[in-house]
This record gives C-alpha cells, structure tokens and sequence, in this order.
C-alpha cells in the first residue's frame, strides 16, 4: 500500500497545485519566485512534453490509460519481488502520469506553471533559455523514470560484480 499511497501524495499533489493555479492566476500570467530565473507562470498545453503532438486528446488518454494499467501491473511485481527502489519509481510515474490524465479527461489540456530561465554568457552576450513551463505531475515522472535508471544502473552494476566473484 506505501508504493500506492506515494502515487497518490504526487496526484494530490499535482492537482492541488493546478487547482491554486487556475483559481488565482490569470492565464499567461506570472509571477517571480526566485527573480527572472523561475517563475510561476499559469500556462497550458493541449500537447505532450515541450508542446508535440498538440490537439492529440484521445490519443494522450488512451496511451495513458495503457501505461497506467501496464505500471500498475509491474508496480504489484516489484512490490512482492522488494524492490524499492524501482517501486517508489514506478509510483512517481504512475501519480504524474494519473495528474496529466485528469487534466486532459476532464479539460482537454494539462495545466502547467513551472517556468525557469537561464542565462549563460557567451562570448561576451548574454544567452537566454526559458525551459518549456511544467508542472509538478511532469516533476514526478521525470524523477520517477530518473530513478528507473538509477536503479538498472545498480541492478547492472550488481550482475557485474557477481560475474567478477
């Protein structure tokens, strides 16, 4: 049930945030957090990461749906097989991946605010890179699939060490 209630905490998470989001800010509308570098800005994306695939509703939903069943299912099998660690990754997923599915059911576009921009000297100038505004169910799944890796990294590095022994 931990593994479960871990993909609860970042669904709630997520909507409670999009929900402030919506209810308190004009849409396009920022505001700084940490000056220029990041902001809340209320935005939204009928597309997938970076905006691809814009006006894809029921396709985003039915691949959702898919990958949610297929999580759940693998999640039950690490949970009896004890890996944590690729557990809790696969609940971060699972609650990112249920709180843009919510969105997109129920308003045909995910609410996003996360903004960052990076400025970098180059060559005398100054460059500017605004990162494309995200959301906290973006967060889980990026950290969730993050520590997928981490965890093949260690399984792999593990299958090593018992081939050396």
């Amino acid at each position: 049930m931990l593994y479960f209630l871990i993909a609860f905490l970042a669904l709630v998470l997520d909507q409670l945030s999009k929900w402030y989001i919506v209810h308190r800010m004009d849409l396009g509308e920022s505001r700084p957090v940490l000056g220029t570098f990041f902001q809340i800005t209320s935005h939204r994306n009928t597309g997938a990461a970076f905006s691809i695939l814009e006006g894809q509703r029921w396709f985003f939903l039915t691949v959702t749906s898919i990958v949610a069943i297929g999580i759940v299912w693998y999640l039950r099998r690490m949970i009896r097989s004890k890996k944590r660690l690729l557990s809790v990754a696969l609940s971060l997923v699972l609650g990112g991946a249920l709180g843009n599915f919510i969105d997109r059911a129920l308003f045909g576009e995910v609410v996003d605010f996360l903004q960052f921009w990076f400025r970098f000297p180059f060559f005398g100038t100054d460059v500017d890179y605004i990162f494309p505004i995200f959301n906290i169910a973006d967060s889980a799944i990026v950290i969730g699939v993050g520590l997928i890796f981490l965890d093949t990294l260690i399984e792999w590095r593990n299958e090593k060490r018992g081939e050396r022994e």
